[in-house]
């Protein structure tokens, strides 16, 4: 398999995207802002000499997403705006087409009001952005700033939804090391260079995407699972995150173990004397997707990454015309480094879905699918 960014545009109103699971995430993001502290909500101050502060670009992604979803998704989201004339709102540039910058955001159907800080003067200002950032999305957010060196440095960020990385463990590294130190295959010899480049001629107006997939398995010990937009409305214990989660969405506790302990770049092969774990049910394995974005922003010129995290489980993929089959092809061309680095070894779960994904393309075959059949357009690889 090439390794490759797998870069393409992306058109302006495909920058954040909604869908009838928003409420389950937002309770979700909303538990590990609260239990996670620093994990989920962090603003790096200033590197003298080295990078600026990821502060200035946090309050100026709020604002960015709070104009942007008013306008995308007005149904939604509404908002209020400084209508005073103090010298900050009046001076402020965050406001689009010469508007006054907001003050608040509404997220309709939740009843939801955040305020929304226009500066960095008051403590905990950038923090707060990201929290409410994180709070009315349902992407991830990392906040790259240019150092002094050229190079691209992780200096704030929302993650409440990783599933396998920690925040603390790549904040404040440039955008190599965090790709060498996470072990993704063939990076030094494939794309530092480019990837490099790419950040440094990204343009305002030319945002981009790319996809990224792996499989992630539930603990089969568990009570066997649903889709995550069957999360009960009713939670008992919000501070119980197994309820709040159940799909671990946010960690995956069933592949990585406990996040507090969890070992950065544990990437490896099971050694011949391990126990193994049972094979998965397939109803237990699910295709964790992730529509990552990349845009430069207009005023402070740092580059915010988004994260999309889509759960959907085998079986569903396994109906969908042609998917089976391309699945299936997608996972027997990975390579031995990107077995390891998406997991291959982990959950015992690789003959249980191949040999489901093989029964399933066969069984279209015999009904006259082809691997060009319908619902490529929504296919993740």
């Amino acid at each position: 398999m090439g390794v490759t960014m797998g870069i393409r545009s992306m058109p302006w109103d495909e920058w954040i995207e909604l869908d009838n699971q928003f409420e389950i995430y937002h309770r979700i993001r909303a538990h590990r802002i609260r239990t996670r502290g620093m994990g989920a909500i962090c603003v790096l101050p200033d590197n003298p000499g080295v990078v600026e502060s990821g502060a200035t670009a946090a309050v100026e992604v709020v604002h960015e997403l709070a104009e942007y979803l008013s306008r995308r998704y007005p149904t939604t989201f509404k908002v209020s705006r400084h209508l005073d004339d103090s010298p900050d709102a009046i001076s402020s540039k965050y406001g689009w087409e010469g508007a006054r910058p907001i003050r608040t955001i509404t997220i309709i159907p939740l009843s939801a009001t955040y305020d929304i800080p226009l500066n960095t003067d008051e403590s905990r200002a950038a923090e707060r952005a990201l929290e409410v950032a994180a709070l009315i999305i349902q992407e991830d957010l990392a906040l790259m700033i240019e150092g002094s060196d050229g190079r691209y440095y992780f200096q704030a960020g929302a993650i409440c939804i990783p599933g396998f990385w920690r925040m603390q463990d790549k904040i404040g590294l440039p955008l190599d090391e965090i790709h060498i130190t996470g072990d993704v295959p063939k990076y030094r010899e494939k794309l530092e260079m480019s990837m490099g480049r790419f950040f440094q001629r990204l343009a305002v107006e030319k945002p981009v995407a790319r996809n990224n997939y792996s499989l992630q398995v539930l603990d089969p010990r568990k009570p066997q699972s649903s889709p995550i937009n069957t999360v009960p409305e009713v939670i008992h214990n919000l501070d119980d995150e197994e309820e709040i989660d159940f799909e671990e969405l946010a960690w995956s506790t069933s592949a990585n173990g406990p996040e507090n302990s969890f070992i950065h770049g544990g990437h490896r092969v099971r050694g011949p004397q391990e126990v193994l774990v049972p094979a998965p049910s397939i109803a237990n394995v699910r295709l964790r997707s992730e529509r990552q974005t990349l845009r430069r922003l207009p005023l402070s010129g740092a580059i915010v990454f988004t994260i999309r995290t889509y759960l959907t489980p085998i079986q569903t993929l396994g109906q969908e015309p042609g998917v089976p089959g391309r699945l299936a092809s997608a996972l027997r061309g990975w390579g031995r480094n990107v077995s390891i680095y998406k997991g291959k070894e982990r959950g015992n779960w690789w003959n249980v879905v191949l040999e489901y994904l093989d029964s399933c393309w066969n069984e279209q075959l015999a009904q006259g699918t082809s691997l060009e059949g319908g619902g490529k357009e929504n296919y993740p690889l």
